[in-house]
């Protein structure tokens, strides 16, 4: 059940940041077919690439998966002058719109409350992916670029529709897959306010948080 404070919340949210002409579901499939176009563009300019050149997927899943941990562990739990938006998006807005007790949608434009802003594709490319596909390309291969934006914009929209799939209703039939189920239970204890600053910052896989000794699973 939804508490006053959460309801007062939500309803504050969607007042203040959902547009009248927001739409979740178009918000939602902009942020999925962008990426697989560009995924889709990638593939096919890749030339039969060696083995060598493969092994830039496993380094690029590790590598985001690691950007991952650090910016959810970082600027999204800590305020940093210069990425203040950041903090106010994630902990003062996404953790109060979805609480541990409060954890699913109610309408489809709650998604904007879940999903990155479309703006940030643009982000997360020129500052995190295209510098290191540049290295890559110069240093290696057109070939190893390529290979590199496909993982990392596949693990990109991996990691929203993992996001999204979370904070479904727990009666949905998505969020009953037993590995969206096993994942969701560790986002479920991140939203814990005792937890949230201390524990499961990797949202889609617990590579780091294992590693870095933060992952919590419940008892």
């Amino acid at each position: 059940m939804e508490t006053n404070d959460t309801i007062a919340f939500r309803n504050e949210y969607r007042k203040e940041e959902i547009g009248s002409n927001y739409s979740g579901k178009l918000h939602f499939w902009f942020t999925t077919v962008w990426c697989l176009t560009l995924i889709t563009t990638c593939i096919l300019l890749i030339h039969i690439p060696t083995w060598k050149e493969l092994l830039i997927v496993p380094i690029g899943f590790l590598y985001i998966n690691f950007v991952e941990y650090i910016g959810h562990k970082g600027p999204m739990h800590h305020r940093k002058e210069k990425l203040d938006k950041v903090f106010k998006r994630h902990t003062l807005q996404h953790h109060r719109f979805f609480t541990y007790d409060n954890f699913s949608f109610d309408s489809a434009q709650d998604v904007k409350a879940v999903l990155f802003p479309p703006v940030l594709l643009l982000f997360f490319f020129f500052a995190f992916t295209r510098p290191i596909a540049a290295l890559f390309y110069f240093i290696w291969s057109a070939n190893a670029a390529l290979l590199f934006v496909v993982t990392v914009f596949a693990y990109y929209l991996n990691y929203e529709w993992l996001h999204f799939a979370y904070h479904l209703p727990e009666s949905h039939f998505v969020a009953k897959l037993p590995f969206i189920s096993t994942l969701r239970r560790l986002h479920h204890r991140h939203h814990d306010t005792k937890l949230m600053t201390k524990y499961n910052f990797n949202i889609t896989y617990p590579i780091f948080d294992i590693l870095f000794g933060t992952y919590y699973k419940e008892k």
